[in-house]
This record gives structure tokens, C-alpha cells and sequence, in this order.
């Protein structure tokens, strides 16, 4: 199972997860949110990143040749797009030869068909609005039909009972690992270990 830690934005950040090792870690490159990374800092903190250590850029609504610079320029090794991109966008980035991951959003049974059919490598499955620090209903997930990266309000408390319970393909957490908004290694250290528990 992969682990990714999103919304890094400090040195110190960098040298946690170094520490930690999870598989992937997140930047927020969309503008006015409170975890936004500009891309050349993006690409200075990635300088110092374990090398093993795969970068994903987050987007919402993002022009795709933004999001393709980004890639081709090795500044992030994978798209996570959390807006109303198109299936077609997601498809011209794919025959790119880039890795895409489509956040989506779980209200209900439509969600997780809408999941099934999305032509992205991998869905990562949130509460709607991402970023809120807030489970969705668990139970939506039993009839997906594809592996799936777990988002929403993920901490240490309950991570442990989302991997036995729903067995996803990976889990994604960003506020779960923090102390008054910022990154904690200790959190961080705690949350692998619930998930190995787990």
C-alpha cells in the first residue's frame, strides 16, 4: 500500500518525510490556498528530497500547459487534478506519458461510479471539497470496482481501521499529520505505524 503526505511546504518538511519515507508527497501549486507552493520553490524543496520520494503536483482547473511544463520540466512526476478537468484532459496527459491521479469527491453511489469509469491511473476518493479534514461515509466504497487512494480526514486515530476495513490502494493525508497546521514528525511517525498496525 502506498502512503502519501500532501501539503508540504518547508525545509523542515523535507527532511521529515526523508526520515519517514513515505511513498509520495504532495504540493499544492493552486494560488490562494493556504498550503500553496509557487513551482520554483516546489523545484528548490524537491532538490533535497529523497530521490526514491515521487512528486505530486495538485491542481484545480489548472490550464493543462501549465500542468504539462510542470511535468516535462521534472518538477513534479505526477498530476493529482481536483477540479472539473475533463476526461479528455486527463487522456491528453496520459498519452503524454504522464501519471495522472483524479481526485473525486464521494457523496454518494454516483461518485464512486463516476470513480469506476474515470480514465485517470489512479482516483484518489475525498470528502467533497477536499482539503476539509473530514471523513465521508466509508460504507459508499464497497462497490468500487478499482483500487483507490483514500483521502478525508485520515489521522493517526483512525487510520489503522481504514486499512483493515477497506484494504484501498493507498492513503493520503495532509492536516492529519499536523500540529497547528504545520507538518509534525511525529505525527508523521505515528501514522505509519498505525498503518502497519493496521
Amino acid at each position: 500500500m502506498i502512503v502519501k503526505f500532501c501539503g508540504l511546504r518547508r525545509q523542515e518538511d523535507i527532511d521529515y518525510v526523508n526520515a519517514v519515507k513515505p511513498d509520495l508527497v504532495g504540493f499544492i501549486l493552486v494560488e490562494g490556498r493556504r498550503r500553496y507552493v509557487a513551482p520554483d520553490e516546489v523545484k528548490a524543496l524537491r532538490g533535497g528530497l529523497n530521490s526514491d520520494i515521487k512528486v505530486v503536483g495538485v491542481f484545480v482547473d489548472e490550464d493543462i500547459s501549465v500542468v504539462e511544463k510542470l511535468l516535462l520540466d521534472g518538477i513534479i512526476d505526477i498530476a493529482q487534478l481536483h477540479g472539473n478537468e475533463s476526461d479528455e484532459y486527463i487522456l491528453r496527459l496520459k498519452e503524454a506519458g504522464y501519471k495522472v491521479i483524479k481526485a473525486i469527491g464521494i457523496r454518494d453511489e454516483q461518485d464512486v461510479l463516476r470513480a469506476d469509469k474515470c480514465p485517470a491511473d489512479i482516483v484518489l476518493l475525498d470528502t467533497p471539497g477536499g482539503g476539509t479534514g473530514s471523513v465521508f461515509d466509508w460504507d459508499l466504497l464497497k462497490k468500487i470496482e478499482r483500487p483507490y487512494i483514500l483521502a478525508g480526514g485520515l489521522n493517526v486515530d483512525n487510520v489503522g481501521e481504514a486499512v483493515t476495513k477497506l484494504e484501498p490502494y493507498g492513503v493520503d493525508v495532509s492536516s492529519g499529520i499536523e500540529t497547528d497546521g504545520i507538518k509534525d514528525i511525529d505525527k508523521m511517525k505515528a501514522f505509519m505505524a498505525a498503518i502497519k498496525k493496521g
